[in-house]
């Protein structure tokens, strides 16, 4: 069974993707920002990962810049998951490592659509 860490500061939405992710069949894992992000990585990289952009503490690209350094950091496929939807916040994130960018609301059928785009499904 293949992980997601799931990272977001607000819990409703850790808990709609979970929902969304487990009928997927992946097994969750969250955080509520990048800094326990990177802590949970440094324990074992998942093969995906659900960002949120705007968090307290460490935001979603900065995050993502530190893992990619970290070993290992280049495997896991990263969907960016947010209300950003400017062509220069999706170039930024894209530059920065994501491979597939999702706007908030999402639902099923767009995660789907997204991982199964990155070869996650």
């Amino acid at each position: 069974m293949k992980t997601c860490l799931v990272v977001d500061d607000s819990s409703v939405i850790r808990k709609v993707a979970r929902r969304i992710l487990e009928g997927l069949d992946f097994s969750i894992l969250e955080a509520e920002d990048g800094e326990k992000a990177l802590e949970v990585c440094k324990r074992g990289m998942p093969e995906a990962i659900l960002l949120d952009w705007n968090m307290p503490v460490m935001d979603g690209l900065d995050f993502l810049r530190n893992m990619r350094m970290m070993p290992g950091g280049d495997q896991p496929k990263v969907v960016f998951c947010t209300t950003e939807n400017d062509v220069a916040h999706i170039a930024r994130a894209l530059h920065a490592g994501a491979n597939e960018y999702i706007m908030k609301p999402f639902d099923k059928e767009i995660v789907t659509a997204k991982f199964q785009e990155v070869g996650l499904i």
